[in-house]
């Protein structure tokens, strides 16, 4: 290949597994990346000379559209994952709604033994998703996914028919596990499909199926509660038995409608599944120029070279014990506490609240429609800003300072119409804040398995937050819960102050890797050393 070629078309090269190994022209790529590759023209043109693969395939992509190549995979993606986890959301909090409808008084359950089987839930949760994001790639979503799903639809329904605070202890249990591997298989599945520049937005709009599924049990439980004395049953068994039936119908039909893998998506053509691999490969890292060495992706034509690091894909338990190792997930985590505690605060508690507030059981359900209406609502909006600017801590850091104002105002006061609209602001704050803490960490983490297990970890341990905020809300503090909201604002202060850590953390090693490249520390490094480093390469910049 001449130069004369490489300068007039396009074109992306094809390895032996059929993966991209370079692209030349870099408007094909998002703004944010154009951006760098205009700081760096002086490098010369950009060819796609492997010394160590011979090019098998040369194809041009300046006909492609990347926006319609975005819109195919939001339309075959996104609803579909909403569908599945507004189910999951639905029938893990679903428990709030039997509640009130008389779950407690037919089981004969103290208040503790309430609170053990909202706790026990989290346990099996967390000591779950680790193993289940592993084995998700292994064994493929379209498969992996519905099976849980349809393990949880079962549990589910038979919680319709426990008899006992063992029997529902003991199905609480069950259900984490089933569901251990949705929430972080969805969110991690979504990051082998966009880039981090578009991630938080798709995170958003399946994550606001959880304020959806907010709104959505209120409203079923409201209509399902009417069912009352059917079939010998109270009203409470049939919200179980319910949801959980169409938990198994629904997993049965995501058999045939969710994709797997970029490589495999029928509904894109050759060329856009090249172009949505390459764009996945590369992302996070910089282009540098340095000294071509055996092994080396890319190189410019001239004196100097640059040298692209690709993402490394491959299994290897090296990963898993790097993610293990990685201060920065453990920093993020009391993040997601901050959050996460008054997530699981609102969606368990907030009928029960309402209720408590002097409303009837089924006034106290259709109050909580706007909140997660207007939440969901948000949550999207605030994700596509945060695309839109390329950054993720303002809106965190903002989303929890809104949450100290939510639960203030819910801690001051008996008055029923200031705490509802505290609950109001901090539920506003607290879904579009979610996708953000789980988007920030994952765009921080560069490999495949990596990313995985490290996601897991964030998910799983962070989601122990939930089992610590089962218990907050006694039911002998009630109406006004002052140690429950005091508790929720305790949290939220640790996630404020850990996001502030991050956030500095992550600007400082940005300009240390910065200064060592430029006196000429990346000449020590091949593509393949910086590939397996993944997100401690000096090539990789994090995302704050």
């Amino acid at each position: 290949m001449d130069s004369d070629t490489t300068t007039e078309k396009p074109t992306i090269t094809h390895d032996d597994d059929g993966g991209v190994e370079a692209v030349q022209d870099p408007s094909l790529l998002p703004k944010r990346r154009r951006s760098h590759f205009r700081e760096h023209d002086d490098l010369g043109p950009i060819t796609a000379l492997d010394p160590a693969q011979p090019i098998e395939q040369v194809v041009s992509f300046a006909h492609l559209d990347q926006k319609a190549i975005l819109r195919k995979m939001d339309l075959r993606l996104i609803p579909t994952l909403a569908v599945l986890y507004l189910l999951s959301f639905l029938d893990r909090g679903n428990i709030g709604n039997a509640k009130i409808e008389g779950l407690q008084e037919d089981l004969k359950l103290t208040p503790d033994q309430y609170n053990w089987c909202l706790t026990v839930f989290f346990f099996t949760y967390a000591a779950f998703e680790v193993p289940s994001n592993l084995l998700l790639k292994k064994l493929r979503p379209s498969r992996w996914l519905p099976f849980i799903m349809v393990a949880w639809g079962l549990v589910m329904t038979l919680m319709g028919i426990v008899q006992n605070y063992s029997g529902l202890l003991a199905a609480r249990l069950f259900l984490g596990v089933a569901e251990a591997g949705l929430f972080p298989g969805v969110a991690y599945y979504l990051t082998m499909w966009y880039t981090r520049d578009e991630i938080q937005l798709r995170q958003a709009l399946f994550f606001s199926a959880a304020s959806i599924a907010g709104a959505f049990s209120g409203l079923l439980a409201f209509a399902i509660g009417k069912m009352d004395g059917v079939g010998g049953l109270e009203g409470w068994r049939w919200i179980f038995i319910l949801e959980g039936i169409a938990t198994v119908l629904i997993a049965c039909f995501a058999f045939t409608v969710l994709h797997d893998f970029p490589e495999t998506a029928s509904f894109l053509s050759e060329d856009e599944r090249a172009f949505v691999i390459f764009r996945l490969k590369y992302q996070g890292q910089q282009m540098r120029a340095l000294q071509q060495q055996p092994g080396d992706l890319a190189v410019a034509e001239g004196p100097r070279q640059v040298v692209q690091v690709a993402q490394a894909e491959e299994f290897k338990w090296v990963y898993v014990r790097q993610a293990f190792a990685d201060w920065q997930i453990w920093v993020n985590i009391f993040v997601y506490w901050g959050i996460v505690c008054p997530l699981y605060g609102i969606s368990l508690f907030l009928p029960t609240i309402v209720n408590g507030l002097g409303y009837t059981s089924s006034t106290a359900q259709l109050m909580t429609v706007p909140i997660y209406i207007t939440a969901a609502i948000l949550a999207v909006i605030v994700a596509y800003l945060s695309d839109r600017v390329g950054k993720r801590s303002p809106f965190i850091i903002g989303g929890l300072l809104m949450m100290v104002v939510g639960f203030s105002m819910c801690i001051s006061t008996s008055n029923p119409r200031v705490v509802y609209g505290g609950v109001f602001i901090a539920a506003c704050a607290i879904y579009p804040a979610f996708p953000g803490v789980i988007t920030w960490l994952s765009n921080n983490l560069s490999g495949s398995y990596k990313r995985s297990a490290g996601m897991a970890i964030q998910i799983g341990v962070g989601n122990l937050g939930g089992a610590m905020a089962s218990n907050f809300y006694r039911q002998k503090d009630g109406p006004r819960y002052i140690l429950g909201h005091g508790l929720e604002l305790g949290f939220i202060g640790l996630g404020i102050a850990a996001a502030c850590v991050l956030l500095l953390s992550y600007k400082t090693i940005n300009k240390k890797r910065e200064r060592k490249i430029n006196e000429g520390g990346l000449s020590a490094f091949t593509s393949e050393e910086l590939s397996v480093m993944g997100d401690r390469a000096l090539t990789f910049r994090y995302m704050y």
